[in-house]
């Protein structure tokens, strides 16, 4: 059997970042790189949760709102993948950091946060969100972004 394109990364040597995952025609899957991979430091399910709810929800109604595919987590629990149509590079990077500012300058409640919305509802914590996308936006403020695996 084929492998998938995830599969064909070598994860020891992914650091935390955002990078280019895949291009399928005009769609582009960013793998947004959280925390390390293989080193035992992972984002637990309530911080997972909680941020899928903030971020999805912001960049949706971000600038290239319209543009958006999906955003999700990794069932690695070490990052988020997000698929843009269209995607200029330096626009979904600004995109990103404006959205991880709204996450943590965001005062009420989660998006999303009632039985009606979520199946598992009361599994949710703002600050949760808040601090990993403090923890995430640091990284991508450190270091130049090339989008390409290293």
């Amino acid at each position: 059997m084929r492998k998938i394109a995830s599969f064909s990364v070598n994860h020891d040597k992914i650091s935390e970042g955002i990078y280019i995952s895949r291009i399928d025609g005009d769609i582009t899957t960013y793998d947004m790189r959280f925390r390390k991979p293989n080193m035992g430091d992972y984002i637990d399910n309530i911080t997972m949760h909680s941020l899928e709810h903030m971020f999805a929800t912001y960049v949706r109604n971000s600038e290239i709102g319209q543009n958006i595919i999906y955003f999700g987590p990794m069932g690695c629990q070490t990052g988020f993948y997000l698929l843009v149509r269209d995607a200029n590079n330096e626009e979904v990077l600004k995109t990103v950091k404006n959205v991880l500012e709204s996450i943590i300058k965001h005062d009420g409640e989660i998006f999303g946060n009632t039985r009606e919305e979520c199946g598992n509802y009361r599994n949710l914590n703002l600050e949760c969100a808040q601090l990993e996308s403090k923890r995430y936006l640091s990284v991508l403020n450190s270091k130049k972004v090339d989008f390409k695996y290293e």
